[in-house]
């Protein structure tokens, strides 16, 4: 996995629609959109193309590398979505 997406994310689904390998869910007219309180990537898809952090203005998006200790639980929560 590339990217994780952080808890600030707000359920912006401009992400989605940048996302080069539609790996950034769930995209705005899905029917799940409704039920969670963020998008997620998932990590099988993401291609560390970058088009999720250039366009994120307020650090919702940060390279799986370079997640802080605080942060340890990201990963999973974007994977966990996906399963």
């Amino acid at each position: 996995m590339a990217y994780v997406i952080t808890d600030a994310c707000v359920k912006d689904f401009v992400y989605a629609a940048e996302c080069a390998t539609s790996a950034i869910a769930p995209a705005a007219g899905d029917p799940a959109a409704g039920t969670i309180s963020q998008v997620y990537i998932n990590p099988d898809e993401c291609i560390d193309c970058g088009n999720c952090a250039t366009s994120a203005s307020m650090g919702q998006f940060f390279r799986r590398a370079t997640c802080l200790p605080t942060r340890h639980r990201l990963p999973r929560v974007n994977r966990a979505h996906f399963q």
